[in-house]
């Protein structure tokens, strides 16, 4: 093995910064709002409005369109490193990322100028519409439909589960431009802007975690776009959207170990601090053996995902499969790394005065967005059949 081989394990000095950098800022502007955004399941304008004066906003888009051209991995660190204090905080630059990332991979020039730049800017944000009510890991499935009137386009149809909806000024969205066409290849791309005539929202939907998270349905009556709003060629919607996933999966890897972060940190002041027969609770092999594994099944998490986000970047052929293991396992890991932090914490773990109930609660859907698990799991046994 050259020496070479080992560069994708260490982080640059450069990404080390953008940790420091974002580590600071959710300590001090995002963290002290955090418990009350969940309770009172409102969107967390106090992390909005911090990321945006530090350009961590959408940091994804590139420089010639007014954005600070931070690579797949760093995107991933900013989402870490906000995931670690709250996972709704997180979603902002995770959406908008999903969001316009069908622009970036297959927008024409014209739609990159128009949309990329106000988004760089902070001045909107982008969501990405795809699942339907009875279209959700069966995406082909869907009925939202548009069809040509002259040189616009007009769509029928709704989206279901659509983060940061109504929030967003921007939305990309998934329309089947051809009812009698081949099954996978009969849907094309949209942005379709919040002010749309006959674009409106269903009510918020009440979750179990991300609360400060809004989630709602978008809905589409005869709402007519001018035909420059299309992304990529028609038919090619369903494609850039599967193209889309393999690349956000690992933004929401990232997202479940910044989750995982934030549990164990708790955990490990708790356990050191509490005392039970005389002693830290942190003496007992018990308690020690617990911690270990949270902390390697962490690691090894952490690893899947940076290295993801390194074949993201590089847009490598084996990123469908790295891209469903990293969000998969790091999903999986967030969820069982939550759960034992808050046995961990006993009843001190089961109450709001501690945030772990909330982690574990956020864990949660990690594991169900952006491709439920079991689909991982399909993306990637069909990868290894190719």
């Amino acid at each position: 093995m050259s020496a070479s081989s080992f560069d994708l394990y260490r982080l640059s000095e450069e990404h080390e910064a953008v940790r420091e950098a974002v580590r600071a800022i959710a300590e001090d502007k995002i963290a002290p709002y955090a418990a009350e955004v969940d309770e009172q399941s409102r969107y967390p304008q106090e992390a909005h409005d911090a990321l945006v004066a530090s350009d961590f906003f959408a940091p994804h888009v590139p420089e010639e369109y007014d954005g600070v051209g931070a690579d797949a991995l760093a995107t991933c660190i900013v989402i870490e490193e906000l995931a670690r204090v709250c996972a709704s905080s997180s979603l902002i630059p995770a959406v908008n990322k999903l969001g316009s990332m069908p622009v970036i991979l297959a927008g024409s020039a014209e739609v990159k100028a128009r949309y990329l730049p106000p988004l760089a800017r902070g001045e909107a944000g982008f969501s990405y519409g795809l699942s339907e009510r009875e279209a959700g890991s069966d995406t082909a499935a869907m009925k939202t439909r548009a069809r040509r009137d002259g040189d616009d386009w007009v769509l029928t149809g709704q989206k279901s589960w659509i983060t940061n909806a109504g929030v967003s000024q921007y939305y990309t969205v998934l329309a089947v431009t051809d009812p009698d066409g081949r099954r996978g290849a009969n849907v094309s791309a949209f942005v379709v802007e919040k002010s749309d005539p006959g674009f409106t929202f269903g009510e918020k939907e009440r979750k179990l975690g991300i609360k400060g998270s809004p989630t709602r349905e978008l809905h589409f009556e005869s709402c007519r776009i001018p035909g420059d709003r299309l992304v990529g060629e028609v038919g090619d919607g369903l494609k850039i959207a599967l193209q889309t996933l393999d690349h956000t999966r690992v933004t929401i890897g990232a997202q479940a170990v910044g989750i995982a972060q934030g549990a164990l940190d708790v955990a490990i002041d708790y356990v050191k601090e509490r005392r039970q027969f005389g002693r830290a609770i942190a003496e007992f092999q018990g308690i020690q053996f617990m911690l270990a594994d949270m902390a390697m099944t962490l690691e090894a998490a952490r690893q899947m995902v940076y290295v993801a986000a390194a074949k993201s970047e590089r847009g490598d052929k084996d990123l469908p499969f790295f891209g469903a293991a990293a969000k998969c396992y790091a999903s999986d890991v967030a969820m069982q790394i939550t759960t034992d932090a808050v046995q961990l914490l006993g009843g001190a773990g089961y109450v709001k005065d501690f945030p772990l109930e909330r982690m574990m609660r956020d864990a949660k859907i990690t594991q169900i967005y952006e491709g439920t698990n079991q689909i991982q799991r399909l993306v990637m046994a069909r990868q290894l059949l190719k």
